[in-house]
This record gives structure tokens, C-alpha cells and sequence, in this order.
């Protein structure tokens, strides 16, 4: 078996899902070319070696549809016999397509593959794709699928996760997020030119500075009018011994909606020697699984912790990890119960504060594990996501 290995990771600055956004301008196929050709100025990636693009997008509608990293190829004027392929497993999209990438190139189907994922909320909005799981009441029942939110509270409740401390988890992604932007400690972030607004968007917009433990109390709960249609009860009959859902997700201790996109470069161990170009970090193991369908949101937790078992690893011997802040209960859960100190986990901020980019944001995270692993000259890092119905993906990395 061959070595993965990531030779460079790029991304878009995340946009605020909204027409005033500075990414609203673009299609998906635009911020994909404009991602492709930065890549290429940065390394000298030679096109015509690439054997695959796997893109992450969870809402495939409309400009996102018909398979938009074969799409964007095509848009971006790449050679016609380069393929791709979109994928979507929930929110965990974009690092799934990196432990693909990484498998193909481990089995040595390919040398040199360029994985990742892109999602403009902002002109194609989650749901808009009209999925009959969500949108049908009674085949989401069956189905057990429930919306994220719902799950986080859950977690909440289980957990007896406060209000209190799910704000104060939130204001220090924020409060994280804007020191590392202004320190410019985000450099994975490529700019990304928007013509018709006459802008080059170079940092993250969905950082709220003016975010106060006050103004977060404000906020009414998100999901309370779904959990008194029906969801309440069909999470209580599935727990023994909980008599309530706690309501404490707000829009401000949830993620926050986001346009973006990123893109990895990783291939084998000649890729380097032939390129002459330094191997970055190598994808050590992955795990993919499904957590509880009525907590939702979990699956992030468990695959860390399978992750390490797996690999005969303690907390202590990983340095940092990236953690989908997949709502605030669900990081203080794995906080609970991996024992993870605060100082190692997401110490830039996580999605509540910088966005959540749905089928881009596993590369997105990726790609800032990595720029924190050399920033610190650490060695090891876990990146995870999760995603509906359970989903949780994480990776391992060594830096080179």
C-alpha cells in the first residue's frame, strides 16, 4: 500500500449566506475555477497528471447539480479527459472526499488526486433540493431523519448542557476565530475575486466581533416549534428516563450558514520527487460511521473516539484536533467525553463563528488543522465532521 500524502491545501475566505455576501455573486462552477487556477499558480500542478476530482456538496440542485466537480472541470477549461465525481454524505462531505482521494491513491488506482467540496448557500439554500426525507413528515418518521438542531438539542438534554455554557462556548469560537483572522493565522485562505460586486474577498465574514455572553441570552430557541410538532415526543419515546427536551440552540450558538469552497492536492510519495515539491502531511487513517439517528449530530464524536482507538492513541498524543462545531452541545459532549483539554480543540474558532460552507467545510477544516500543525511545529492532528442521520468522518494527520 501506498502513502497519502497532502501537498497543499486552499480555500475560499467563507461568505455570509445572503444577496449582500461577498461570494452571493458567483456560481459554484466560478469559485471552483478560480480555487483550480490559485492552486496551479501556487505549485505548478501540472493538469494533464491529475486522475481524479471528488468534490463534497450535500445540496446537488440547480447550479450545483449534474456533478459539479466534472462540471467545473469543464468550466475552468481543464483537459476533457480528466475526470470527477460528487459526493455527498452530509456535512461530512468534504473530508470524505479527501479519505477518498486518499484511499485511491493508497490502493494505487491514482498518483495525484485533488479532493475537497464546495456549497454557495447563498444561492442554492439547504433543502432546496426538496428532498422527500425532509420534506415528507411522515417518510422523515419513518426514516427517523431529523433536522440537526433537533438532534443538538437532544444532546443538550442528555447531557444537561446549559444554556449558559453552550453561549459560552459559542462567544469563545468567536472571540478565537477573530484573533486568529487578524493574525492572519487562516493562510490556507486564497482571495477570491467577485467582478460584480467590484470586491476581492481575502478574509472570513461570518465572524461576529460584537458577540457578548448579553447578546447571545437574547437570542429566542431555534427549535422549539419543530419540537413541539412532533419531534419532542419522538425523541422522548426513544430515551428512557428523559421527561423533557432542553430548547437551548439559538442562531447564535449554532453554525452559521456560509458560502465557500476548498481543494487539497494529495497523491503519492513520487508525485513529490517528480514535482520536486515538499509533502506537507500524510492522511494516517480514517474512520467513517453513524452515530444515534435522534441525537443526529454525534457522529463526530464517536469517529474520534474510534478513530484513536484504533490507533492506539490517547488525547495526549494528538496535538490538535478540528472539530465540526456541529451546534455548541455537541463540543462540550466531546469534550465530556473524550476528555479533550480546550487548549488542543478548534483553537481558532470553529463554524459557529466562521461559518458552515455545508459539502466544503470537512476540506475547509482540513486545510486550517494543517496550517495550525506548522504554525506550532506540532506533529499530530484529528480533523472530524458530522453530518445527518448520525454521520461522522475523521481523519488523522502527521505532519511531514
Amino acid at each position: 500500500m501506498n502513502s497519502a500524502y497532502i501537498y497543499d491545501a486552499i480555500r475560499s475566505p467563507r461568505g455570509r449566506a445572503k444577496a449582500s455576501g461577498g461570494l452571493y455573486d458567483l456560481t459554484s462552477l466560478e469559485l471552483m475555477k478560480q480555487l483550480y487556477e490559485a492552486l496551479e499558480s501556487r505549485t505548478g500542478l501540472d493538469k494533464g497528471r491529475v486522475q481524479d476530482v471528488i468534490l463534497g456538496c450535500v445540496t446537488q440542485s440547480g447550479e450545483q447539480a449534474a456533478n459539479i466537480a466534472k462540471t467545473s472541470l469543464l468550466y475552468a477549461g481543464w483537459p476533457q479527459q480528466v475526470p470527477g465525481i460528487t459526493l455527498n454524505r452530509f456535512c461530512s462531505s468534504g473530508l470524505d472526499a479527501i479519505n477518498f482521494a486518499a484511499l485511491k491513491v493508497s490502493a494505487g488506482q491514482a498518483s495525484s488526486v485533488l479532493a475537497g467540496g464546495v456549497e454557495v448557500m447563498s444561492r442554492i439554500p439547504m433543502l432546496s433540493d426538496r428532498a422527500s426525507v425532509f420534506t415528507d413528515a411522515a417518510l422523515a418518521a419513518r426514516c427517523r431523519m431529523l433536522m440537526m438542531g433537533s438532534g443538538a438539542d437532544l444532546v443538550a438534554s442528555l447531557y444537561a448542557v446549559s444554556r449558559q455554557e453552550a453561549d459560552a462556548l459559542a462567544l469563545q469560537s468567536q472571540q478565537r476565530a477573530a484573533r486568529a483572522r487578524d493574525a492572519g493565522w487562516f493562510s490556507s485562505i486564497v482571495p477570491i475575486s467577485n467582478i460584480v460586486k467590484g470586491i476581492v474577498i481575502k478574509t472570513d465574514e461570518c465572524i461576529r466581533d460584537n458577540t457578548t455572553l448579553e447578546s447571545l441570552a437574547q437570542l429566542p430557541a431555534a427549535f422549539a416549534e419543530l419540537g413541539a410538532n412532533g419531534v419532542d415526543a419522538m425523541q422522548l419515546q426513544s430515551v428512557e428516563g428523559l421527561s423533557d427536551i432542553r430548547h437551548i440552540h439559538t442562531a447564535g450558538n449554532s453554525p452559521a450558514m456560509a458560502d465557500g469552497a476548498a481543494l487539497l492536492w494529495i497523491g503519492n510519495a513520487q508525485l513529490g520527487r517528480d514535482m520536486g515539491l515538499p509533502r506537507r502531511a500524510r492522511i494516517r487513517a480514517a474512520v467513517s460511521l453513524c452515530d444515534d439517528l435522534m441525537t443526529v449530530n454525534t457522529g463526530c464524536v464517536k469517529a474520534v473516539g474510534t478513530l484513536m482507538q484504533q490507533q492506539g492513541l490517547s488525547v495526549a498524543d494528538v496535538d490538535l484536533f478540528e472539530l465540526h462545531e456541529a451546534f455548541a452541545a455537541t463540543v462540550i459532549k466531546c469534550r465530556r467525553d473524550l476528555e479533550i483539554d480546550e487548549d488542543k480543540l478548534n483553537v481558532n474558532g470553529g463554524v459557529i463563528a466562521l461559518g458552515h460552507p455545508m459539502g466544503a467545510t470537512g476540506a475547509v477544516m482540513a486545510g486550517t488543522l494543517l496550517d495550525e500543525l506548522e504554525r506550532r511545529d506540532l506533529q499530530l492532528g484529528i480533523v472530524a465532521a458530522s453530518g445527518a442521520a448520525g454521520t461522522g468522518t475523521a481523519l488523522l494527520i502527521e505532519r511531514c
